[in-house]
């Protein structure tokens, strides 16, 4: 278990919901991973960002899923690629990535809350 925080904190990782735009494969990463694109709305626009996901997903089914990302981390250097949004996941029992996003479609943008 990690240290407790507090609801300031917590309330400082800017985590919303996103529509998948465009999805590519990303041969030039070190591990194997899937270039994204995904649309927050309004208020954040597209964000780009790279997800070692291939255990479950392809290029192709990503498109038009609804994903959950932090969107307020700075941006980061991923080989040629400049992640600006964190889409988050948990471990399989087999190490792989499963993606979280809502089970109900949500307007993109929209906060956690």
């Amino acid at each position: 278990m990690s240290d407790q925080i507090d609801f300031d904190q917590f309330m400082a990782v800017d985590i919303r919901v996103g529509t998948i735009t465009r999805a590519e494969d990303f041969p030039e990463a070190r591990k194997p991973a899937i270039k994204l694109w995904v649309d927050f709305g309004g208020e954040i626009g597209e964000r780009k960002s790279s997800a070692q996901i291939t255990a479950h997903y392809t290029p192709e089914a990503l498109v038009g899923k609804q994903v959950i990302g932090v969107v307020n981390f700075p941006p980061r250097q991923i080989g040629p690629v400049m992640s600006e949004v964190l889409v988050l996941g948990l471990h399989d029992a087999d190490g792989g990535i499963v993606l979280l996003s809502p089970d109900k479609p949500v307007p993109n943008g929209e906060r956690m809350c």
